[in-house]
């Protein structure tokens, strides 16, 4: 138990995805936050540490998959999943959740002000994520594959090769940081994607698709934060060497 209280929360779900779902059912960031202990993970959040532990540790009497093993994808492999299934999944449900968020602050807005704060936020986080997006698209990662290359090639010899990937990274992980702090925002704003007693069908399937975008998101910076951009500025930091 020592052990796991004091690993970082997203050293164990990169080990081991299935550990999202334990931290996600007590309001534990495990990508933004996954730098922390177990300990502090759950101090921060009043959340009893002995049960998340207890729930971590059944995990390994599970024979259920740990879904794919993402810590073992080499990485550009890894860049081109999270465009082809991350950057995609979003691109297509903004469009989706944005005329919801309209049209509910429009029908509910009067009895139920907080929606029209969601709708401000999520146009807020959309706008941001899909610059974000193209950011990594167009320079972040096809760097990163250039790196991978240059490992293969046992040189890097390409005039791009700007010496520190630290830097792009760093201002990528602070987009995730506002994306984190939105993402908080919203799941109070709707009292954890509870759609109130006189809700009709869209507030509900709003909140539905609220709950799967924040779901998917988390996942998303997860594979940034926590395993692409370690190991790239790790293997930038190898050829350089060389």
């Amino acid at each position: 138990m020592e052990n796991l209280r004091n690993k970082s929360v997203g050293e164990i779900v990169k080990l081991d995805f299935r550990a999202a779902d334990v931290f996600s059912s007590h309001g534990i960031d495990f990508c933004c936050g996954g730098k922390i202990s177990v300990a502090q993970a759950c101090a921060n959040s009043g959340t009893d540490e002995s049960k998340v532990i207890n729930e971590l540790e059944a995990l390994q009497y599970n024979t259920g998959s740990a879904a794919h093993d993402f810590d073992s994808w080499k990485i550009d492999f890894l860049s081109d999943y999270i465009i082809n299934t991350h950057h995609q999944y979003v691109s297509k449900a903004i469009p989706q959740i944005l005329p919801l968020t309209q049209k509910v602050a429009e029908v509910h807005g009067a009895h139920h002000s907080e929606v029209v704060v969601i709708k401000d936020l999520f146009n807020q986080l959309a706008n941001e994520l899909l610059m974000h997006m193209q950011k990594e698209e167009m320079v972040l990662f096809p760097y990163i594959k250039k790196l991978v290359a240059s490992e293969a090639a046992g040189s890097c010899n390409d005039p791009s090769c700007f010496g520190s990937i630290a830097s792009p990274i760093s201002v990528m992980e602070q987009e995730h940081e506002t994306a984190g702090i939105i993402l908080k925002q919203l799941y109070r704003l709707s009292n954890g994607y509870t759609a109130p007693e006189d809700a009709c069908n869209t507030f509900r399937v709003l909140y539905g698709k609220l709950k799967e975008f924040e779901d998917d998101l988390h996942l998303h910076v997860h594979l940034e934060n926590n395993i692409l951009f370690p190991k790239a500025i790790e293997l930038e930091q190898a050829i350089l060497v060389e």
